[in-house]
């Protein structure tokens, strides 16, 4: 069995604000989560065939998620369940803009317990592209698999995908953060990084000019895309700066998956135009569609299962 896309990484429930009880505290609704698992999630609406190396527990949270991959028609074949160790929790406080707060309960999780022996080489092999984050390189067990996933994927002239997805709270120190980030960069052909990715990675605090020197750090990167939130995004393609607007919404209620919409809407647009001749019309094209689809997400709660359609998208930007 052939797939577009596989991804490797977390799987957990995302627990968001949803309210206040009858007595006056907080409901928290418990939505599928993980970024990787939502950029699959919008390839499938894009029409893709998509596949997840991760971990569940063993535990009703576990279940859960391994349904809602399959009702979505995300391939589990290759998501594993500890016997052990819990499904991983993050718990997400919005604030009033729609920006969030992280608590994150993985001390450990089961998206930690991945190991190399479960990486099967011949499966990775089969696919036109490979994503990952850096919450699979938090931990030396789960970070050793993640390389050697990335590894097979290179080797077999895989389309390579990253987005940093950098959560503060998961990490012990914030220098190990950046050189995990700095290996992830180093590997792939695509990337997704936010706009305080960018500051964190490069220490300035101009957007564009951060942007450039990542583009000139990383000659193996072909479209970096930088996500600017409510301002737009930038792609940086050979000599190509490409800027497309945002599409602003009145009733956003929270930015959970917006980047990993924008993600997945680019990578397709890769997959479907490749790598190689893109032109000014074509970047402006792809972040025009990622932007847009980002926007639908932010008005829904959670994002893995409520991804727009390709119709829906379209429609918006009409």
């Amino acid at each position: 069995m052939s797939f577009d896309v596989i991804a490797l990484g977390e799987l957990l429930i995302d627990f968001t604000e949803n309210g206040l009880s009858a007595q006056g505290n907080p409901v928290f609704e418990a939505n599928a989560g993980g970024a990787p698992c939502n950029v699959l999630a919008m390839l499938n609406n894009l029409g893709k065939k998509t596949s997840f190396i991760g971990v569940v527990g063993k535990d009703q949270f576990g279940t859960s998620l391994r349904n809602t991959l399959n009702e979505l028609g995300i391939d589990t074949s290759h998501l594993y369940t500890h016997e052990s160790v819990n499904t991983t929790l993050a718990f997400v406080h919005t604030f009033e803009d729609g920006d969030r707060d992280f608590a994150f309960y993985r001390n450990p999780g089961a998206d930690m317990m991945l190991s190399s022996e479960q990486i099967d080489e011949d499966y990775i092999k089969s696919a036109k592209a490979f994503h990952y984050g850096t919450l699979s390189m938090t931990h030396e067990n789960v970070r050793e698999a993640t390389y050697k996933a990335i590894k097979v994927a290179k080797d077999a002239g895989l389309i390579i995908s990253f987005d940093p997805n950098l959560r503060v709270p998961l990490w012990d120190n914030l220098e190990n953060a950046k050189k995990q980030i700095e290996y992830g960069m180093s590997q792939c052909d695509i990337v997704k990084i936010s706009d305080e990715e960018v500051k964190f990675l490069t220490g300035l605090d101009d957007i564009k000019e951060g942007g450039r020197a990542l583009h000139k750090k990383y000659p193996n990167i072909k479209v970096l895309n930088v996500t600017l939130g409510k301002e737009g995004s930038i792609s940086y393609y050979k000599d190509l700066e490409v800027f497309a607007p945002p599409f602003i919404q009145e009733n956003t209620i929270e930015t959970t998956g917006a980047g990993d919409t924008f993600c997945a809407c680019a990578l397709n647009y890769v997959l479907e135009q490749g790598l190689e001749n893109l032109t000014e019309q074509n970047l402006f094209e792809m972040l025009q569609f990622a932007n847009a689809a980002a926007s639908i997400i932010t008005t829904k709660k959670g994002a893995l299962k409520v991804m727009p359609t390709k119709t829906n998208i379209e429609n918006f930007i009409k």
